[in-house]
């Protein structure tokens, strides 16, 4: 280990290049990177750890792709995709040392990273791993209230299907428990990942459809509305979709007044599950910002949600759910 660290050299940031082999003095949570140590292939990257703040950097020069005194030399491939880890999740759940704010930061961020890395390769390993780790944010949000309290006011300032499954994850599953009351009538991990994989139907629509900064046309309206049937199909295929997953992705656009979709189901037609998820789905389209509108402040979407959205949901259930505001 002590040979290791001395064939490394301190730089400034500035000095970096494409091509070196970098470490850098950060815990893992204060950083956007998955590892403290990787190969830089991109100025993005350099961007990035500017942007950490830090003075200086050390770097390997026996694991970099160029040498200091040549013009950098292009990367042969692209590193593979990253695999799913939970062991960073259940790292930063289990630190007894960091404080709470910091703790649902560090859970928010590495449940985005692992939500983005399913988005993007949505295999049976990924949609499992993803599972295993949705099941430690729900643990944490049942058992820890404070942590729960500062995960529900995390707000982001970018909008992707990634953060927004996220954050309808966590106040999903935040509600439930207000709701059910750690009633052993719900499997709470089983539900955890119908909430946090509703959207994942979304991996089947054209991006250019998804991130259009415009009203959708009708028949791109058609297709935006097929995600729910793309979600249960993929879960399915993937031999991956319980009975909770089934209802929640199936049923997260319904409305209470029967004008949802893709069943166009009404009142007592629609799960509690379903019901859940769909408040929290259109609050978190409230406030998030998006290429077409401002994001509202919490308080601004409930009052918005209330006054011209009621018929939409479950009067009681939207009043509890407000309750997670108080």
């Amino acid at each position: 280990m002590g040979s290791e660290q001395a064939q490394l050299k301190a730089i400034k940031p500035k000095e970096l290049r494409v091509g070196m082999y970098v470490h850098l003095p950060l815990a893992w949570y204060e950083h956007p990177f998955l590892k403290n140590h990787f190969l830089i292939t991109s100025e993005n990257q350099i961007r990035k750890i500017h942007e950490c703040g830090v003075k200086e950097v050390r770097i390997d020069p026996a694991q970099s792709r160029i040498r200091a005194e040549t013009p950098p030399e292009p990367v042969p491939q692209a590193p593979k995709p990253p695999v799913l880890r939970t062991e960073d999740l259940m790292e930063a759940i289990c630190d007894k040392k960091l404080p709470v704010e910091k703790k649902a930061q560090a859970v928010h961020l590495h449940s985005l990273k692992m939500m983005k890395d399913l988005m993007e390769n949505p295999t049976v390993e990924n949609i499992q791993q993803a599972k295993d780790g949705i099941a430690k944010v729900v643990d944490l949000i049942l058992d820890d209230n404070a942590t729960n309290y500062h995960l529900l006011r995390i707000t982001s300032h970018d909008f992707n299907t990634y953060i927004h499954s996220v954050n309808v994850g966590v106040l999903s599953v935040s509600l439930a428990k207000l709701l059910f009351k750690r009633s052993d009538a719900h499997d709470m991990h089983a539900l955890g990942g119908g909430f946090f994989l509703h959207d994942l139907g979304k991996v089947r629509i054209d991006l250019k459809i998804i991130n259009k900064p415009a009203k959708l046309s009708d028949e791109e309206m058609r297709e935006m509305k097929r995600h729910p049937d793309y979600g249960f199909q993929l879960l399915q295929e993937t031999n991956q979709l319980n009975n909770e997953c089934k209802t929640i992705v199936l049923q997260h656009h319904e409305r209470e007044n029967g004008t949802g979709y893709p069943q166009g189901l009404k009142g007592d037609e629609i799960h509690i599950y379903g019901r859940i998820c769909s408040v929290a789905d259109v609050f978190e389209a409230l406030t998030s910002v998006r290429p077409y509108k401002k994001a509202l402040k919490p308080f601004d979407a409930l009052r918005v949600m209330r006054d011209e959205m009621i018929s939409h949901f479950h009067r009681d259930l939207f009043e509890q759910f407000v309750l997670l505001f108080a």
